[in-house]
């Protein structure tokens, strides 16, 4: 077994359990791609089984933090069986669901789906590559399943020196899907989709969205960056008189329609529109445009917390103008899935917006990821998503 050993004081870290070594931590060793390796401390004191990634910052992702535990099929299997099973624990309104979250999940680098009968993993790290093929098969395992299909094309696997891969790993067949969520049913496409094919971390948003709009009785909805119109169907089951969509992605525009269509509501309630959504809601301001509840559910801006400060800028501007556009007593739902924007300084981009539109608000409420997203007490990082309700003020 090769040996990675840390710099003096960069033991801290993984004394806390948290799963991930930088570059910058380690004094010497290494090791083949997705070899597991032992490591120690600048002393020699063992710290922890991980996995080796020759070309990532995130130069190891941890195994285990148990010396006598041996890292093999057995041990794999186990994880996923463990993490499968979690999932009974949430209350879960959906054939569609996460069963494995990545380090939350003690599987860093997999994140598996499950959309109906059919399973979808992403393998993103070169742990999770080297042991591809043992994970698929205790997925089925585990799940009863047949049929996994393989969506390998996330941009972090090029920094970990990996192709992107995508098709059927065990069994196939359509990658067009039903998705039943709540009281709904949406379309989408595994082969094609964003993610795994779909944005499930906001199952549990877009049944909020729902009953504020059922409660608030909502005439005039506004959901930007709308892609397959999961918040717009939930609008109209609501009762909403009119949805306006707006993406950037004729396709997505596209699916939205057939997603309104599927549910049985009438096109007429609504407008679609291909267009920018900041060059839309200026436009608006100008035709003097109001709206009684606005969805602003942007792509990630701030990948990193490198990004931040960029992407701060863009959450302030587009959250400037919805609360323009925003009618008195209002609902914004607006959120950040951007990693490196944490909930604090999400609430300080939208405050700050908030002042220089000139518009004061109420946090009715604090918006996450749906359960089978979990973050854990040692891996804060899992909490990517973050969303706020402002009721804008009489």
């Amino acid at each position: 077994m090769k040996t990675i050993r840390l710099k003096a004081g960069k033991e801290r870290s993984l004394q806390r359990q948290h799963p991930w070594i930088f570059e910058s931590a380690i004094a010497k060793g290494s090791a083949d791609a997705g070899e597991t390796v032992r490591v120690e401390s600048h002393e020699g004191v063992f710290l922890a089984w991980a996995a080796f990634s020759p070309t990532s910052r995130i130069r190891a992702r941890v195994w285990s933090f148990d010396e006598t535990q041996r890292i093999d099929a057995a041990f794999i299997e186990g994880l996923i069986f463990k993490s499968v099973q979690a999932r009974s624990l949430f209350d879960i309104q959906s054939n569609g669901m996460r069963l494995v979250h990545g380090e939350s999940d003690g599987l860093p680098g997999l994140v598996v789906d499950r959309y109906a009968d059919t399973l979808v993993a992403q393998f993103s790290s070169c742990g999770t590559e080297r042991f591809k093929q043992v994970m698929a098969d205790a997925l089925l395992k585990a799940t009863g399943l047949k049929k996994l299909y393989e969506r390998s094309d996330a941009n972090v696997r090029s920094l970990e020196g990996l192709p992107e891969v995508m098709g059927w790993l065990r069994g196939e067949g359509p990658t067009e899907i039903t998705l039943q969520e709540h009281q709904w049913q949406l379309l989408l496409n595994i082969a094609e989709g964003h993610k795994t094919g779909f944005y499930l971390d906001q199952r549990d948003s877009r049944y909020r969205f729902y009953q504020h709009t059922l409660f608030r009785k909502f005439q005039r909805v506004l959901n930007c960056y709308c892609y397959t119109g999961g918040f717009s169907v939930a609008a109209l089951a609501g009762g909403a008189a009119h949805v306006t969509s707006i993406d950037s992605s004729g396709p997505a525009i596209d699916k939205a329609k057939a997603n309104v269509l599927l549910n049985g509501f009438d096109l007429s309630r609504t407008t679609f529109m291909d267009a920018d959504v900041n060059a839309s809601l200026r436009a608006f301001i100008e035709q003097g445009l109001q709206f009684d509840a606005i969805v602003l559910d942007p792509p990630k801006f701030a990948p990193t917390a490198a990004h931040a400060d960029r992407a701060a800028r863009a959450y302030k501007d587009i959250n400037r103008l919805a609360l323009k556009l925003l009618a008195p007593g209002g609902e914004l739902f607006t959120y950040s899935c951007s990693g490196g924007i944490g909930a604090d300084l999400f609430h300080k981009i939208v405050a700050s917006a908030g002042t220089d539109a000139g518009v004061d608000g109420y946090i009715s409420e604090r918006l996450q990821g749906a359960p089978d997203h979990p973050m854990t007490v040692y891996f804060p990082e899992g909490e990517y998503l973050k969303g706020l309700v402002v009721v804008k003020k009489l």
